[in-house]
Parts: structure tokens; sequence; C-alpha cells
């Protein structure tokens, strides 16, 4: 969540006038991430997260928002997004599509422990099970026909040893069918930095909010506990630790049980998470946009995931819920 475009305090206490939360009193900048702006926006009624969007096209965005929307229906703590006077989610800042929604509480925790990686485990088992009501459907924006083509726009920045790792693993992913593996609405990007955390006067994490849905869609939901394995259950190097693996799997197999084309498909799906993050990593590094604060994440992190996910991983747990 980076600041592409600026936004003037004079601007938005105008485009405010459109809702019906108060007036403007702070509006700040978030530097983290690195597709949209993004801002804090603290009015006299309560506090919001602003978010221009860049580079994803207008007509896509009504499908994240009432995702959103329909999530935080049925209690998951997921950011509501605000209707304007028009009753609409989306409106125009600065030229961009721009969007408001409630801001929840908690800060992220990069260091998770067993019990964060059994929170998030049920939780995303959660997610999956109400987006099956979900009436929308749009593909993974980041699916297998993206990542093979932003394939091709990085391969002549690699060096010769990276071009082979992509080129066969993009032959692997293609002899795949995850057409045969469930599907739903995913996350797509549920990363440690995009969960708050509350914790409780015994000590206990609970989810105070999941956020940044703008890479969600339908696809496997096998490959959102890909993605979310693959960093919320990584060590330092990549390698994925079992016991926090064990917890998560365990956490979400209790809600929603793996099937046998899932436990099949698992490495394979790993492979896949992990190229995911490869390519949008070196396309951010080799094909920068220009931006007021940008953050661009170092590519090689998930070049080292993939190859160990080809080396190897554990199984999937068997067995019914609990």
């Amino acid at each position: 969540m980076s600041v592409f475009t600026p936004v003037p305090e004079s601007v938005l206490a105008d485009w405010l006038k459109n809702y019906a939360i108060g007036r403007l009193v702070e509006l700040k900048g978030i530097s983290a991430g690195v597709q949209n702006s993004n801002f804090f926006v603290t009015t006299t009624l309560g506090r919001y997260v602003l978010t221009l969007f860049e580079g994803i096209p207008r007509a896509e965005l009504p499908y994240y928002l009432h995702l959103m929307a329909h999530l935080a229906r049925h209690g998951l703590p997921v950011p509501a997004p605000i209707a304007n006077s028009d009753n609409e989610y989306l409106g125009t800042l600065e030229d961009k599509p721009a969007v408001l929604v409630v801001r929840l509480s908690g800060a992220s925790e990069m260091s998770p422990s067993l019990r964060h990686c059994e929170k998030v485990g049920a939780m995303l088992a959660g997610l999956h099970l109400a987006g099956q009501s979900y009436g929308r459907r749009q593909d993974n924006p980041r699916g297998p026909v993206w990542r093979a083509a932003t394939a091709q726009s990085v391969r002549d920045f690699l060096p010769q040893d990276e071009r082979t790792l992509l080129d066969a693993e993009i032959a692997f992913q293609a002899s795949l069918n995850a057409a045969a593996l469930p599907s739903g609405a995913i996350h797509a990007d549920l990363f440690r930095d995009n969960v708050l955390w509350i914790t409780d006067d015994n000590g206990d994490p609970h989810i105070g909010g999941v956020i940044d849905f703008y890479f969600a869609g339908h696809d496997a939901l096998l490959f959102d506990v890909a993605v979310t394995v693959n960093d919320w259950c990584a060590n330092a190097d990549g390698s994925l630790d079992p016991v926090r693996t064990a917890a998560l799997l365990g956490a979400y197999q209790a809600e929603r049980a793996f099937t046998d084309a899932e436990r099949d498909a698992w490495p394979a799906m790993l492979r896949a998470a992990a190229l995911r993050f490869w390519m949008s990593r070196a396309a951010d590094f080799h094909l920068p946009r220009a931006g007021e604060m940008v953050l661009v994440k170092d590519p090689n992190e998930y070049r080292d995931i993939l190859r160990l996910r080809i080396a190897g991983v554990p199984a999937l747990p068997a067995g019914n819920p609990v």
C-alpha cells in the first residue's frame, strides 16, 4: 500500500461531503505495500482507510468491494466499504477510482507463533466457506495466464540459471489441472502484513482484521492455503517450519476438510504460490512504476522459496474435520 498519487487535504475534505462520515480531521499516507495509493483518514465520526486504485481496471473493482461487504456481513473481520450518498462504494478522487473502508483495529505480527498460525488457518477456512455464497465471479487476476505472461516480460532481466528455473516451472504448472480442485472466492494475498491482531488480557491473540482484498478472485481454494502457508509458516531461509505448518493446516482442516485431489495437488500448489510472488516482485523490481512512496520487495526471496518447494514439502493432513 504505497502512495503513488498524493491527495491534498482540501480536495479530500470536499470529496467527503458526499459521505455521511463527518468532516476531515487527519489524512496520512501509508507507506507499506506496493500496488495502490493508501491513506489513513480520520473524521469527526470515525477512522477509515482511503484507497486510490492505480492499475486495477475500474470494471474489476466492484468484485473486490462487494466481496468485502459480503464477508463482513458473514461476521468475518473484514473492512466493510463505505457507501456514498449515491449508495455506491466506488467513487473517483484525483481522477482515480477510490474507496473508503472501515479502519479495523490491531497490528500486524511479523513473527507469528503457533497460536497465530492456528487462528489464521481457521479464519481462512471461514473465509472460503462464506465465499461459497458470494454471487459474483471474477478469475484470480494473478492466475496461470498472468503468471505465464509476466514470466515472459521479466525473463530477459534474469541470469541464465533463473531463466532455466522459470521456464521449467511455467511448463510444469501448465501441465496441472487446477479446475479439478474445490474453488471459490479467495483472498490470494494473505501475508502476515494483511492480518491485524489484538491481544487479550490473557495474552491470547485474536484477529482484529483481514485487509487488502485487491488481489482476490475465483480460484482453487488450495492456492489460497498455499500462499498463506508459504508466508506464515516459513523459516528465515524459506523452508517450512513443520510445527507452524501443521498448526495452520490442522486448524483449517478442522473447518473445511481437504479432498484427496487437494492432498495430491499440495506440492504443486505451493510451487504455484511461490511462482506467483516471484513473478510479481520481479516485475515490480525490473519494471517499476514512479511513485511518491513506493516499496519494492525482494524477488529473490520467492525465487528461493520456489526452489525449496520443488525440492519437497510435507503432505497435507488426512482425515475429517474435528
